[in-house]
């Protein structure tokens, strides 16, 4: 049996009833190495997930068998409750038109103007040019760019293009949006700018979207739901604010370094199972973090604590903080009243270790 840590996260639950889309038990390899192993996942209508993992963790093989661009070797992939992954090219043609895609170099026909690449799955689908054209123009507007219909690639900026390639994305109507590092080739401006832009279009179309990302700032910004990805297999899952306050895999842990407070190296390399100081790591969300915490904490460090280092920050718009305390080892009634206190109003509470 395969003993990896968190392969639990592996085991999804039964699809809802709403899920746009649903993997189980999905797998391919090339040649001798595994590209995904064993993916199981669902995504409600009108979710945000994000799916982020490292380079040649499987995120490309795992969006190309979502579009129906890959065959899986075993498992099943659902979109809209219709099996796609043993179709004939021939009867998935109709089913890719339901999954739009935006990509990070954009993919824009040079040689045909902004509302021609909008209008150009319309046309393959074979609609009229006045409705397929009516439709471009009301997808600029909502991406705003109005004023560029006539233009070309070349004239627009990178940001621009990727509006372009959003509103191209949304021609056909889809029921599902996949976006494939659509802002790393942008400066974080820009990126910002069609991240709203994308949460907006999902309020506003209830539009279910899968981010394919390295980045963790862009699952932190619109996000609802989190899927870590590693060696081919979903390592951990949860709410968005959950895997920042309280990551499990080492591997998120290791992705979200740059983005929460550490402890601090002079500390750190002092860490042994005995010590002077008892060392704990206080992570957090939700209400606690916005009010009763800083009481708590407050009352802590005036019974013998110290504050090494920690913040809170807002994700989207819920508090998510990180501290780190010192506590006399030999005051144990003091170590365990501060750590029955703090995980009494809901945050997690380790000990690190000791100095």
């Amino acid at each position: 049996m395969n003993s990896h840590p968190f392969l639990s996260a592996q085991i999804a639950p039964l699809a809802p009833a709403d899920a746009v889309v649903t993997l189980s038990g999905v797998r391919r390899r090339f040649n001798d190495t595994v590209a995904l192993d064993g993916i199981s996942l669902s995504v409600r209508k009108g979710e945000i997930l994000g799916i982020i993992g490292r380079s040649g963790a499987g995120k490309s093989t795992l969006i190309r068998c979502l579009n129906g661009l890959e065959r899986p070797d075993s498992g099943e992939i659902t979109i809209e409750g219709k099996r796609i992954d043993g179709l004939p090219e021939r009867q998935l043609q109709p089913l890719r038109r339901r999954i739009g895609m935006i990509f990070q170099h954009f993919n824009l026909l040079s040689a045909k103007t902004v509302e021609a690449n909008v209008a150009l799955p319309l046309k393959i689908e074979g609609l009229p040019k006045a409705e397929r054209m009516a439709r471009a123009r009301d997808l600029l507007e909502l991406v705003g760019l109005s004023d560029k219909a006539k233009a070309y690639p070349a004239q627009l900026s990178g940001g621009q293009k990727q509006r372009v390639g959003i509103a191209r994305a949304l021609a056909a109507r889809p029921a599902l949006l996949l976006s494939d590092e659509a802002t790393s080739a942008l400066d974080p401006e820009t990126t910002r700018s069609i991240l709203a832009l994308l949460k907006d279009i999902n309020r506003k179309l209830g539009l279910t979207i899968i981010l394919i990302t390295h980045e963790m700032d862009v699952v932190r910004s619109i996000a609802d739901r989190v899927a870590v990805i590693d060696a081919g297999r979903i390592v951990e899952t949860g709410t968005v604010q959950s895997v920042f306050a309280n990551p499990q895999a080492p591997i998120t842990q290791r992705l979200l370094e740059g983005s929460r407070p550490r402890l601090p190296e002079h500390v750190a390399a002092r860490l042994n199972p005995a010590g002077e100081a008892i060392i704990l790591g206080v992570d957090l969300s939700g209400p606690y973090g916005q009010s009763r915490f800083f009481t708590d904490l407050a009352d802590a460090l005036s019974a013998g604590a110290s504050l090494i280092q920690g913040g809170v920050e807002h994700i989207q718009d819920e508090s998510v903080g990180r501290f780190f305390l010192s506590l006399p080892a030999r005051d144990a009634n003091l170590v365990e009243r501060v750590r029955s206190t703090l995980q009494a109003g809901g945050a997690h509470v380790e000990v690190l270790g000791h100095v």
